[in-house]
């Protein structure tokens, strides 16, 4: 691993050991919640794989879209988001419907079955983080918001 310094970046000693301490509790976070992302996964269909799911929770967050919109909005490849959708559709969880715009495309959208358990799964999700977050107050839970957008926007550019 490269020090900041080899990259030109000069940081203090105490700078340097808060960002490490950071990618450490950053990394645990990360491990707890793709286990957490395994078990909501299994919770809407015991064959489902956690891409699938987040595909699922695009469409249920953003409403339906088509298969292009859906691969970038995700960020990986049509093919791999074609064979997911190919799989939600199977189990009924999503359609694929004439885009009203471009009759040619097909609209990827959540069946009712499909709405219903993404809104059971976030109804269950909501309620765990609600009892995790239990002890915190409210000042607490803004900045931890407010960091973390902040975090996701330098992730974003």
């Amino acid at each position: 691993m490269t020090s900041p310094a080899e990259h030109g970046i000069e940081v203090s000693d105490e700078k340097l050991a808060a960002v490490e301490l950071l990618d450490a509790q950053l990394s645990l976070l990360w491990r707890r919640a793709r286990a957490i992302n395994h078990q909501l996964t299994r919770s809407v269909h015991p064959d489902l794989e956690p891409a699938a799911y987040g595909l699922l929770s695009v469409l249920h967050h953003q409403g339906g879209m088509r298969l292009t919109e859906l691969a970038k909005r995700i960020g990986v490849g049509k093919p791999s988001v074609s064979r997911q959708i190919a799989f939600l559709v199977s189990i009924g969880l999503v359609a694929k419907e004439s885009d009203p715009l471009d009759g040619r495309a097909q609209l990827i959208e959540l069946t009712p079955a499909g709405l219903e358990k993404m809104r059971s799964v976030h109804a269950g999700r909501q309620r765990a983080f609600h009892e995790q977050l239990a002890g915190w107050d409210e000042r607490e839970l803004a900045d931890l918001a407010r960091l973390v957008a902040k975090l996701n926007a330098e992730y974003g550019r």
